[in-house]
C-alpha cells in the first residue's frame, strides 16, 4: 500500500495527481491544499469592445 501523500488537506481521502490537484478540487499551492484561484481568460473582442476611443469599422 502506498503511503498517505503529506500533501493531504486533513481529510484522509486526497487523492493528489502529478501536477498537485485533488480529485475535491483543492491544488497545493507549495504550502498547502489551497482552493484553486480563479483565472479567467479575457476575450480580446471585450477589451477592444470597451475602448471608447476605437473607431468601429464602417464609422
Amino acid at each position: 500500500m502506498k503511503t498517505p501523500d503529506k500533501r493531504c488537506c486533513g481529510s484522509g481521502v486526497c487523492i493528489i495527481n502529478d501536477a498537485g490537484e485533488c480529485w475535491c478540487g483543492q491544488v497545493w499551492d507549495g504550502e498547502k491544499m489551497a482552493a484553486p484561484s480563479l483565472n479567467l481568460p479575457i476575450k480580446q473582442d471585450k477589451v477592444q469592445e470597451s475602448d471608447p476611443n476605437k473607431v468601429k469599422p464602417g464609422s
